[in-house]
């Protein structure tokens, strides 16, 4: 079988961006075994209350759904199992001290394999208020209307 290429995403944390003001992003490898493996090929995995931990130098996912395999057999995973997150040293307590500090946590943003292994991409976020929830849905609904205009206008030009 031929090596992969490129990056095949298999599941977003759209959440994740409306709920947190996004600080430092990293990239990390995932300890799994074959039956999850086999399961996120199929694109099936949710990101959604999902978390990171850090404890005793290592980070640990937590409540991430990566449903059973369908043709696994009594060797196949539980669900929501805590997996173990591949990080360098220096980045892990990077994170740990970043963490300590009040309103900050460390969410997943995206799952994917990138050359073949899977990834994780997570953030470290500190949490938005519901004012600035409103703001930021406000600005997107203002951009959107601008482009809107200014494609009416282009429109109008050319005919």
């Amino acid at each position: 079988m031929a090596k992969e290429k490129g990056r095949k995403l298999i599941a977003q944390n759209k959440k994740a961006r409306h709920d947190y003001h996004i600080i430092d992003t990293y990239e990390a490898g995932l300890v799994l075994m074959g039956t999850e493996v086999k399961s996120l090929r199929q694109g099936r995995a949710s990101l959604v209350d999902g978390f990171v931990q850090l404890d005793g130098h290592e980070a640990w996912l937590h409540n991430v759904h990566v449903p059973e395999y369908s043709q696994g057999t009594w060797t196949n995973h539980s669900a929501r199992r805590k997996r173990k997150l591949l990080l360098h040293r220096a980045e892990i307590e990077k994170l740990e001290s970043k963490s300590q500090e009040t309103g900050h946590t460390i969410v997943p943003l995206a799952l994917y394999f990138k050359d073949g292994r899977a990834k994780v991409e997570i953030a470290l976020a500190k949490g938005k208020k519901e004012y600035d929830k409103r703001q930021t849905l406000r600005e997107k609904q203002d951009r959107r209307e601008a482009d809107r205009a200014m494609a009416a206008v282009r429109r109008k030009q050319r005919g």
